[in-house]
């Protein structure tokens, strides 16, 4: 998904909202706040982020296993032209609403399969899901009218959605969180105003609130984020400062750049051959995508890599997995990307909170 800061236009006329409780006040922080620790945000050496890198991929493999059992069952809606997909869990604890990026879309985050053949899966937004539904949190996924999301078309949109699905299927009771990401991460630090978020994660944003005021009640907040983007990252400080003055509860987490391997494609893409994802690390040394270390010079969307396929596999230009490998490599590159990371590497601690995580920030 592309960089995006400018493209969300504020709502004219709020909408009323009331807050709701709950047992797991924050429980979309629990999913993500251990990667405070896994990826040890004071740390800026690229030697200690290889290492810790590498050290949360090992924790995200053996993490798959459990994942690997949870099934992808969608179901698909268009309500008023507006898709929607979702997938309740067997006795869900709370929900999470996930916003997409720029030019993404609701299918992105669920495998392909009869309940939605048009889905993408790519490989860190399937992971969320699958991460979410593993810990009985109902998914809800919304795709905006445009290429990149209006506050002023859709807050009222996403809403209405929301609050008709809450109580269609009867989950009025549990606590309800946000993620999203890029376009979608300042879409909901400004749909927080209006629905009752217990927490929100935003993702590679730095979020709109410089020019918002703050209800009573604003839900704790955690910046998930790539501080080599080194505008957003001085813009989420700025927002962090401006958000604890204002007795919100924030936290962050960093995610750092990480070196490929042999196998790190096919790891971490369902079904990508091994012997695919070995040939392109071959090829993008070969053509010096990647230094001594395996590490990328540039993401996937400035590395001409899918031509150098091309023109080493004719056959592979329309291949399947092109999207999937350019998410991966944009999250190697650690620039700007969704990512499953801190998800999955919290796994292991989520079943120990037994009380908000709001008592804990």
């Amino acid at each position: 998904m592309p960089p995006l800061s400018n493209r969300v236009q504020r709502a004219k006329k709020p909408l009323s909202a009331q807050r709701r409780g709950g047992a797991v006040a924050v429980a979309l922080l629990a999913l993500l706040l251990v990667g405070v620790i896994i990826l040890a945000t004071t740390m800026n050496s690229k030697g200690s982020a290889e290492s810790l890198a590498q050290s949360d991929r090992r924790s995200e493999r053996n993490h798959l296993v459990a994942v690997a059992s949870v099934r992808s069952q969608p179901t698909v809606e268009f309500i008023n032209g507006t898709e929607v997909i979702w997938q309740i869990p067997e006795s869900p604890k709370a929900v999470l609403f996930i916003a997409h990026g720029c030019n993404c879309r609701a299918a992105n985050f669920w495998d392909r399969s009869a309940h939605c053949p048009h889905c993408v899966g790519l490989p860190e937004d399937r992971l969320i899901v699958l991460n979410a539904l593993g810990r009985r949190f109902a998914v809800i996924a919304v795709s905006s009218l445009g290429r990149c999301w209006s506050i002023e078309k859709d807050v009222g949109i996403v809403k209405g959605i929301l609050q008709w699905w809450i109580e269609n299927h009867e989950l009025q009771k549990l606590p309800v969180t946000a993620l999203g990401a890029s376009s979608g991460g300042y879409f909901v630090s400004d749909l927080a105003k209006e629905v009752n978020f217990s927490s929100i994660a935003l993702m590679i944003s730095a979020g709109v609130f410089r020019s918002m005021g703050f209800p009573v009640g604003y839900p704790a907040t955690l910046f998930v984020h790539m501080p080599k983007d080194l505008r957003v990252k001085r813009l989420i400080e700025k927002n962090m400062a401006a958000l604890k003055k204002k007795g919100v509860s924030v936290k962050e987490v960093r995610c750092l750049e990480f070196p490929l391997t042999r196998t790190i494609l096919t790891e971490r893409i369902p079904g990508l051959d091994e012997t695919v994802s070995a040939s392109l690390f071959e090829l993008f040394q070969e053509k010096g995508f990647i230094d001594e270390k395996g590490y990328l010079k540039n993401d996937g969307r400035a590395t001409r890599w899918k031509q150098a396929l091309k023109e080493k596999v004719p056959s592979m230009e329309k291949y399947e997995w092109l999207d999937h490998i350019e998410e991966e490599l944009n999250l190697a590159f650690a620039y700007h990307e969704m990512t499953s990371l801190p998800i999955a590497s919290s796994m292991e601690i989520i079943e120990t909170v037994d009380t908000p995580l709001v008592a804990h920030l």
